[in-house]
């Protein structure tokens, strides 16, 4: 099984659209092109579709190590707004390994590059491990 596979089964992503483009150990990237269902009642783009992209790339970069890792806590600050036609990408880079425990930053930027959102997450590492090899 491949990651691409492997984060298919994120239903919830996956649905909304997410695609995992790139993942190596401590980083990934991911992308999402905004749609007319990603939008708030103000027509631009629902704080959630932002999460939930940012999620994507650190559920990836932190499941890099190849055993399963589940977010403790995440902060999202929102900077610029998007809208219809926008495509999102999120670059997850790991900061911190610990035995147990990991730290990241996710920047989400735009097609013009400019930055949308910064969120960082910790986690935590159990022992299992993962049906893919990067």
């Amino acid at each position: 099984m491949t990651p691409q596979e492997f984060f298919k089964n994120d239903r919830f992503a996956t649905d909304a659209g997410v695609e995992l483009l790139e993942m190596k150990e401590g980083f990934a990237r991911a992308r999402l092109t905004i749609r007319p269902q990603h939008l708030n009642a103000g027509g631009r783009t629902q704080g959630g579709a932002v999460f939930t992209l940012a999620d994507l790339a650190l559920a990836a970069a932190a499941n890099s190590h190849g055993t399963l890792a589940f977010s403790l806590s995440s902060t999202i600050t929102f900077l610029r707004a998007s809208g219809p036609g926008d495509t999102l990408t999120a670059n997850a880079q790991e900061c911190y390994v610990g035995r147990t425990t990991g730290y990241y930053q996710i920047e989400v930027t735009n097609q013009k590059g400019e930055l949308i959102a910064s969120f960082t997450s910790s986690v935590f590492r159990k022992n299992d491990p993962l049906p893919f090899t990067l």
